[in-house]
């Protein structure tokens, strides 16, 4: 029992002694008041719970609006391709034009390394998840 209880307790115990004393015609009068303060009891505690839920809803709101979320969009992987393809010819013509083959080739590492990284960004779990699997493969040793 918290002292809340033994507060409404005593409230009760001294509403009863007052009707004892005071007699019935003041009955509904301290009931009343009785009731009105079991009201005030129930107000503040729903108060207090609506308040901490609200509280409690604010906080997973600020925290969800900071977790970053993925962007992996249908339109957003097609852009950035489009983008990738677009920038790789004048890449490709400067790579090629001032080292040949081999810049070229670096060119074209820097174009899918660029590719492989946003992939990697936009889905967190695509090159992990493959290795994780085979190794808590249960036929494995």
């Amino acid at each position: 029992m918290d002292a809340g209880d033994t507060d409404l307790k005593k409230e009760l115990d001294a509403t009863l002694h007052a009707r004892r004393d005071l007699g019935e015609e003041y009955e509904s009068a301290l009931v009343d008041s009785f009731l009105e303060k079991v009201d005030q009891r129930i107000d503040g505690a729903v108060e207090r719970r609506v308040r901490r839920q609200l509280a409690e809803q604010q906080m997973q709101t600020a925290r969800d609006s900071r977790t970053p979320r993925a962007t992996d969009s249908w339109g957003e992987r097609f852009g950035f391709g489009i983008v990738s393809l677009v920038l790789a010819v004048p890449l490709s013509a400067i790579g090629g034009g001032i080292a040949q083959t081999p810049g070229l080739l670096i060119a074209w590492a820097g174009i899918v390394g660029v590719n492989v990284a946003q992939a990697a960004r936009a889905n967190p779990g695509l090159f992990g998840a493959r290795r994780a699997s085979r190794r808590d493969d249960d036929w494995s040793d």
